[in-house]
């Protein structure tokens, strides 16, 4: 019992040479990474300063100058669209004293406005008045004298804009990125859009929006949504509609843990993930498939050919993670419904069902995990590939190794049963 470890170790190759082996050998992450202040500390500058995050869906700013205040590796960030509809984001700090200017969310017609001293900036960022400056301000006449600047040393507003943050949509979700040296978004994403291509996920709306609160690591949250070993035992009711035997690894090469259910089951008396019309536009394995995944670092996307549900983990602290779940529904389903808004509460209340049980088991294990006689355990054999393969990005990005993982070799993997080609799909 070494725990805690030191700063420098979580740096350090050998910490985790256990979790490097193949996922026949292999050991699960140090405990130290759901519980340790320095590993949270050092992995908010590792993982989410340096990666393409999710922070939230195109309608939540879906006008010009509207505006959201994200937070992203310990950074406050202003995500706007200008007055051309295009997307924006620049770090929420004045230029001239460093007061935040945005809280929450919002709408502003032309710029933003610094609560201490009424600095302007545009929704590009661009610097428009500096009231102590420049002489073009809303300081009353009378008051004028008293701010007289006409000495002032070389200024120029051009050079006092908003620090700009990368900033991306793709479909429905959009992305910051503090890392100027990053690779695009694209890369991250490997073959994820040509993957999802027929679903058409850049038309879906969203629906619905609740927020949780949980005493666990964010990455607990991902690992308990990409196995399903823990189904049987903590989720009765989704086991109904989501077969054990219907499971397949559905993985090219890319940041993302991808599976599905194929085919998906009707809903049963406890729910399910039928309900609205299904869209006509989806065809062939797509519409009859529940696909999932988690896409690097922290965000989890279902996808199915009536709806899709997200799941937004935000860090907010080791052990704690603030939650934002997404249904998005697209408008053909809705028009085809007879009761949209009574299937889309339905919808929600399933999820919110599934999502409960795995909040419960999630705390039980990060209680756990402080507990100082756990060392970590075995990985699981093919129950357990998918969080190995999340795990080894996390120590990636610990490491400071930028690497896109490759894929299957066959389209879909039977996760249980025996595994020959007669159980794989390609």
């Amino acid at each position: 019992m070494q725990r805690p470890l030191p700063r420098e170790a979580f740096s350090a190759p050998e910490t985790y040479a256990k979790t490097r082996l193949p996922v026949d050998f292999a050991w699960t992450l140090i405990p130290d990474a759901y519980t340790s202040e320095e590993f949270h500390a050092l992995e908010q500058e590792r993982v989410f300063g340096r990666s393409w995050v999710p922070v939230c869906v195109a309608d939540e700013v879906p006008e010009p100058g509207d505006f959201l205040v994200v937070e992203v590796a310990g950074r406050s960030i202003i995500v706007a669209r200008n007055l051309d509809g295009e997307l924006r984001a620049h770090h929420n700090v004045c230029r001239h004293r460093g007061a935040r200017l945005c809280e929450g969310s919002g709408h502003v017609k032309r710029f933003f406005s610094c609560p201490y001293h009424a600095w302007a900036y545009d929704l590009d960022g661009a610097c428009l008045g500096t009231p102590l400056f420049t002489p073009e301000s809303e300081i009353p006449v009378d008051a004028r004298a008293a701010f007289d600047m006409s000495d002032i040393k070389a200024f120029d507003k051009a050079d006092m804009g908003l620090h700009p943050v990368r900033c991306a949509q793709w479909n429905f979700l959009v992305f910051v990125c503090l890392d100027p040296e990053a690779p695009a978004l694209e890369d991250e994403l490997g073959d994820l859009t040509e993957r999802l291509a027929g679903y058409r996920l850049g038309e879906y709306r969203m629906a619905r929006r609740v927020e949780y609160a949980i005493e666990a690591d964010w990455k607990l949250i991902g690992e308990n949504f990409m196995e399903y070993y823990h189904l049987p035992w903590v989720h009765p009711a989704l086991v109904k509609v989501s077969p054990m035997d219907d499971h397949y690894r559905w993985q090219g090469p890319g940041k993302y843990v991808g599976f599905c259910t194929w085919p998906i089951a009707p809903n049963t008396d406890d729910g399910g993930w039928k309900g609205l019309p299904p869209v006509t536009f989806v065809e062939g394995q797509d519409a009859e498939a529940a696909r999932f995944i988690w896409l690097y670092p922290n965000i989890a996307i279902n996808v199915m050919a009536n709806h899709v549900f997200l799941l937004l983990a935000r860090p907010d602290g080791p052990g704690r993670t603030a939650e934002v779940a997404y249904l998005l529904t697209h408008p053909e389903s809705v028009a085809g419904s007879a009761d949209p808004e009574g299937d889309i509460d339905a919808l929600m209340a399933f999820w919110d069902e599934v999502n409960q049980e795995d909040i419960g088991i999630v705390e039980r294990v990060q209680d756990g995990l402080r507990n100082p006689a756990y060392e970590g355990g075995r990985m699981c054999y093919r129950f357990e590939e998918s969080c190995h393969r999340f795990q080894n990005m996390v120590i990636d990005s610990m490491l400071g190794e930028r690497v896109v993982p490759p894929g299957d070799d066959a389209e879909t993997v039977r996760m249980f049963g025996p595994r020959d080609a007669a159980a794989d799909r390609g």
